[in-house]
């Protein structure tokens, strides 16, 4: 795991205001779990197999690319990111390495870090390399670490695949009660899109719309996840 030491920075979109956000020191998994971190944590707890899995906890596209319960096939390279995984198993998962998922402002915060630099946001070649990747087909099935390693000695942030975070849908929430329905919702339809006139915001508003069309139970054959750890 790298160490992150923390700080602050505003978020490009999913904030309730353009506060600095604090980013407590914590650390995060350097690469994206693997196929084959993935079968070991299968054999090990079974009930989390394809075929046990539990259909509240996953829909029926979990592991789907796998070719039996503990044999994810000569196709899928063991070094890769494991990938149609929800949200719950990708919890499970890091608990039991007594890890956690990273919160999204704790992704963001690394993510937004190139070779050099801990905020890279506003030069246009990192950002292009972002919505590069976009643009790219199957970029799940590549091996973990061929991307650059970002100033905090993490891989694959962009690049591989997307992650999961522990509370990707934190923004369509606001309020105490979070029931609190009057969140922004230029972000969910075009004129979000409109609005990012620089390519900054719109690869971060692909980002947040892609997390909010999740659901927990939601598997995704370009979505991984990493753990990170106080």
């Amino acid at each position: 795991m790298a160490a992150i030491d923390g700080g602050t920075f505003v978020p490009l979109y999913g904030a309730t205001n353009k506060k600095p956000v604090k980013v407590a020191p914590f650390k995060l998994d350097v690469y994206p779990v693997t196929y084959e971190q993935y079968l070991a944590f299968v054999k090990k707890y079974p009930e989390y197999s394809r075929s046990k899995m539990k259909g509240l906890f996953a829909d029926k596209s979990y592991l789907s690319q796998w070719k039996s319960d503990f044999d994810f096939g000569k196709n899928n390279l063991s070094n890769a990111p494991i990938t149609n995984v929800s949200w719950f198993a990708a919890k499970k998962y890091c608990e039991c390495q007594g890890k956690r998922l990273p919160t999204m402002d704790e992704w963001e915060f690394v993510a937004m870090a190139d070779e050099k630099r801990v905020d890279a946001r506003t030069k246009e070649e990192f950002n292009k390399y972002i919505m590069s990747w976009y643009e790219k087909p199957n970029a799940y099935a590549n091996p973990i670490g061929k991307t650059f390693k970002n100033y905090w000695g993490v891989y694959d942030m962009h690049g591989l695949v997307w992650e999961w975070t522990a509370d990707f849908n934190s923004i369509f929430l606001s309020g105490e009660s979070r029931k609190d329905k009057a969140t922004d919702k230029n972000l969910f339809c075009g004129s979000g899109s409109v609005n990012a006139t620089d390519l900054m915001n719109y690869a971060a508003f692909m980002r947040y719309a892609f997390r909010g069309s999740l659901k927990a139970n939601y598997t995704t054959r370009n979505l991984g996840f990493r753990c990170a750890k106080d």
